[in-house]
């Protein structure tokens, strides 16, 4: 039964429909599914395709491949088991992507120093497809880029370099990734995928490939562009909500007013948003804006509430660490005398994931203004955060005391110690920053602080 009746109409596809030859051909064997890259968001995909059909799984670190071969995701997001009774074979060598019909690309999209779109794993990406494209392929990309990318960017490199031509020899489409690092209950059987083609017939054989492993349904979009902007404005959405709040966090302070019962006393209301303030960092919301951005300013269209979120967020650990120096004034200390200690430095709470933490950035605040500084996170991976940020985390904090403690990454670890736990390790009276008032009585003490 089709039930795809005009591209130009968004449909959510809630009837399964195996019967298109591309879906045949991979449950039959006779074709290949291929995801390129095997991170947070390709590797989920690549397990949950290999229940079904034979995957081959490709990606450039040979550190990361040899894991996956044992069962281990080098993210720490999936469990063993998940690896288990998997049609799929892990590879770093590109001949990896021979026989393969269905390419899904799902490389890192971030952004360079001046904070513009980084392509270069995406195109380094597309030109090994390209290498072994043949007539009646599929390339879907997952990464998440500007919309137009696609068509601008990657089908010119896949027809100049295999020589065929899009929707005459093979089809392209875009499927914006939808993983949330740490949820368990939002995985993506459970979560609408969004796909589209380069053609009719692209987004509806799309569609019926990713119909057999989403439940919740796959949404049809009218075209890649449109899909492409899908997902960056689900986190250019998030991205200026949070600024709000951090905006409102820094105002309210000001006025002697806590922005949790702020919070607490606008959600009783039936069409209230629920957005807190706090750092934000990750691959996605800190990310995600400068790609659409990046294209309204080559449109000659401003961007000027998306970058001015951006700016808001990304100086809140400045005004953290200088919130910090001022707490420690009142007690006639000068922060460049001070131990600090910080917890956690992921992205966010129950994650190992560092990439563009904004912990790091609090950390070389507080450095900068000469204070000493403690970090521990216990999901994060030493190694890992002393190559990007040039920190080692510490795992015997409690044989110091410290001067001011700040509480930066929810971990559920955390949430064990109350108010008891900090006077404990303070030298004095305790100055605790709780950026998501986590610490179970702290309210109760003299200065205890949250966004």
């Amino acid at each position: 039964m089709k039930t795809l009746k005009n591209q130009k109409q968004p449909v959510l596809r809630i009837v399964h429909n195996h019967e298109n030859s591309i879906v045949l051909d991979l449950l039959s064997n006779k074709a290949n599914l291929g995801v390129v890259g095997l991170g947070y968001v390709g590797l989920p995909i690549a397990l949950e395709f290999a229940s079904l059909v034979n995957v081959k799984g490709f990606d450039i670190s040979k550190e990361k491949v040899e894991a996956m071969k044992k069962g281990v995701d080098p993210s720490g997001e999936l469990d063993r088991n998940e690896f288990e009774n998997k049609r799929i074979s892990f590879s770093a060598e590109l001949d990896q992507l021979e026989d393969v019909r269905f390419y899904v690309v799902a490389v890192p999209t971030p952004v360079s120093a001046d904070y513009k779109p980084d392509l270069s794993p995406l195109k380094s990406a597309t030109k090994m497809v390209a290498r072994y494209l043949k007539e009646g392929d599929y390339v879907v990309f997952e990464s998440t880029v500007y919309p137009g990318c696609t068509e601008e960017v990657c089908v010119p490199i896949l027809e100049e370099i295999s020589g065929l031509k899009v929707n005459e020899d093979f089809k392209v489409g875009y499927s914006p990734e939808r993983i949330n690092p740490g949820d368990k209950k939002n995985t993506i059987s459970t979560i609408t995928k969004v796909v589209s083609g380069s053609d009719q017939e692209a987004a509806e054989a799309i569609a019926d490939v990713y119909d057999l492993i989403i439940e919740a349904g796959v949404h049809v979009a009218p075209n890649m562009k449109t899909a492409e902007a899908c997902k960056v404005v689900e986190n250019t959405q998030r991205d200026v909500n949070i600024a709000l709040m951090n905006e409102l966090s820094n105002m309210f302070e000001k006025m002697g007013i806590n922005t949790n019962d702020v919070i607490a006393a606008t959600a009783t209301k039936w069409n209230a948003l629920p957005f807190f303030p706090g750092l934000v960092g990750g691959h996605c919301i800190g990310v995600d804006p400068y790609y659409l951005a990046h294209k309204a300013n080559a449109l000659g269209v401003g961007a000027d509430l998306i970058l001015t979120s951006r700016h808001i967020n990304e100086e809140l650990p400045s005004r953290i660490a200088g919130r910090i120096a001022e707490a420690l004034k009142k007690h006639d200390k000068k922060i460049y005398n001070c131990r600090i200690l910080v917890r956690g430095i992921t992205f966010k709470e129950n994650v190992s994931d560092i990439r563009n933490s904004k912990v790091g950035l609090l950390y070389s605040a507080l450095k900068d203004m000469g204070a000493e500084v403690v970090i521990e996170d216990p999901l994060a991976d030493p190694k890992e955060v002393e190559d990007e940020y040039g920190i080692r985390l510490s795992n015997a904090v409690n044989m110091l005391k410290y001067d001011a403690v700040v509480v930066a990454v929810a971990h559920t670890q955390f949430k064990f110690h109350d108010a008891e736990y900090y006077q404990r390790i303070s030298k004095d009276t305790p100055v605790i920053f709780d950026l998501r008032g986590i610490v179970e009585g702290g309210d109760q003490l003299e200065d205890y602080y949250t966004l």
